[in-house]
């Protein structure tokens, strides 16, 4: 790597570890907010609503009304904020599948099962469907992957850095709908309600093209790992002997065929809810795009999750007693507690920014500019894609990200005339493309050490040019992959078209 891009990649590393914790960056935002509320009060700042054609003020939360809202409101703001119960619920289930063993037989077998030719493929998209388990990609499939590419003769620091692109690079992408799906969608939801209280953003709504996406990455992370990668790191020369893979145990069969029955269990009885026309499943006018496994997808998830993960720990021999079931659904919430912390800061400024009408204002003003700037959808969503990788660059968490550019961008989308659910897909793209080449990213350093244990002269230079062909090659498949969703006019999930009317 040269000097210019190792000072670049030194400028980026010094800048992000001086930013503060995101819990503090809300907290620090809200501050700002009350600030600019205040100011702009002063000031007079004001717009027109170009729906109602009411003139919009700016609210000064710095006054004796505005210290009684905030009071008054503290606690319904941080239990009411719509992706706090969504991801808690969530992840009783999942905690239950991953304490038991279930996710992490799963994709064992998954991989072990692949033929020779399929394994860069299979790594790429096991890494990319690890996603709905949290953190299991990070910490069992990258490792593993390094090990399956060494053990049968390739260089495994090139199975660990595919592995890496598909649980990183193709973090968004998914056969099911994972934790950070509702977790998008309940901020996407609070930020519609800038423009319209009554816009829902379910947590399939980027479903359909999330779908088609996991091929899409799986293949370019494949062709990326074959043409650039492993032809640039060449035979594997250390010293690490090769490891042999073992084979699920009995238990471990036996437990996923059981787990497989009820699934398909589940499923027979989701058909049986929806295909008849008076099925029970059916939502409203007897139509299944608004049944409750849509609209209660969590709960759904929860149910599947949790009592898979059950039948499979009592099957294997993980669980012996209820109470290992409890303890299951107790370690998944320790690892909530920081998202708890940072969801009441970030709770707080959502509310505030949208009292003081800032972001309505803000998205009138910026629609206006984008309006007669006459930009078309496609560069707009071409400039966003490359805005959120850039600030991605900086700031890790997506949730995070989003909660501060979601308020801003979805109202502005909206007021063109384009969807909540389109703004999120954009966001995501360009969230997703530069994880493997962020050192904010929270796993980086793990990456490193992994790398570490075949070249132990391994280091930031030496994951972020072995990955940033992944992020370009992400970069171009997948916008290009939405501009052609666009001008074909599909839905990005069920109920989730690509237009709003403003």
């Amino acid at each position: 790597m040269n000097v210019k891009k190792s000072r670049f990649l030194g400028a980026v590393e010094q800048v992000g570890n001086a930013l503060p914790h995101p819990a503090a960056l809300f907290a620090l935002f809200g501050l700002f907010t009350l600030f600019l509320s205040w100011m702009g009060t002063l000031l007079g700042w004001e717009g027109v609503h170009p729906a109602s054609g009411e003139t919009i003020g700016v609210v000064n939360l710095v006054s004796k009304e505005g210290l009684h809202r905030i009071l008054l409101k503290m606690v319904d703001n941080y239990t009411g904020f719509a992706p706090l119960g969504i991801v808690m619920v969530a992840m009783l289930g999942i905690g239950i599948a991953e304490s038991s063993g279930l996710i992490r037989a799963a994709i064992n077998g998954m991989l072990l099962r692949a033929p020779r030719s399929a394994i860069t493929f299979m790594v790429v998209f096991t890494g990319i469907i690890s996603n709905m388990a949290s953190d299991l990609g990070y910490i069992l499939i990258i490792p593993l992957s390094g090990v399956i590419f060494h053990s049968l003769g390739r260089h495994p620091v090139a199975g660990m850095s595919a592995a890496f692109a598909g649980v990183s690079g193709g973090f968004s992408a998914n056969l099911l709908i994972g934790t950070i799906d509702p977790l998008l969608a309940g901020l996407s939801t609070e930020a519609a309600h800038i423009i319209d209280p009554g816009y829902y953003v379910m947590p399939t709504a980027n479903y359909y093209f999330m779908f088609v996406s996991t091929f899409v990455i799986a293949i370019a992370g494949t062709w990326v790992t074959r043409v650039f990668v492993e032809p640039r790191l060449g035979t594997y020369a250390g010293n690490v002997e090769r490891e042999e893979i073992s084979r699920l145990a009995p238990a471990e069969v036996r437990g996923l065929r059981r787990a497989g029955l009820l699934l398909l269990g589940f499923m027979a009885l989701m058909a049986a809810g929806l295909i008849p026309d008076q099925g029970f499943l059916r939502g409203e006018d007897n139509s299944i795009l608004h049944s409750p496994l849509l609209k209660g997808f969590i709960s759904v998830l929860f149910i599947v999750a949790g009592s898979c993960g059950i039948v499979y720990g009592y099957a294997a021999g993980t669980y012996q007693r209820h109470e290992d079931v409890v303890k299951g659904m107790n370690n998944s919430f320790r690892g909530l507690i920081s998202f708890l912390v940072l969801v009441f800061f970030a709770a707080q400024f959502v509310a505030w920014f949208k009292w003081s009408n800032l972001g309505i204002l803000i998205a009138v003003k910026g629609a206006e500019g984008l309006q007669q700037a006459n930009m078309g959808l496609i560069p707009l969503v071409l400039l966003f894609v490359v805005l959120s990788g850039f600030i991605n660059m900086f700031m890790g968490s997506a949730s995070a990200k989003w909660a501060i550019m979601g308020p801003v961008f979805i109202p502005m989308f909206m007021l063109m005339g384009y969807s909540p659910e389109l703004s999120q897909v954009v966001f995501r793209i360009g969230d997703s493309v530069t994880n493997v080449i962020s050192p904010m990213m929270s796993f980086f350093a793990l990456i490193i050490v992994y790398y570490e244990k075949y070249d132990p002269g391994a280091g930031i230079g030496t994951l972020i040019a072995t990955m940033l062909p992944y992020s370009v090659a992400f970069f171009v498949v997948w916008t290009l992959l939405l501009i052609v969703w666009i001008l074909l006019g599909i839905p990005l999930g069920p109920e989730a078209g690509l237009f709003y009317p403003a």
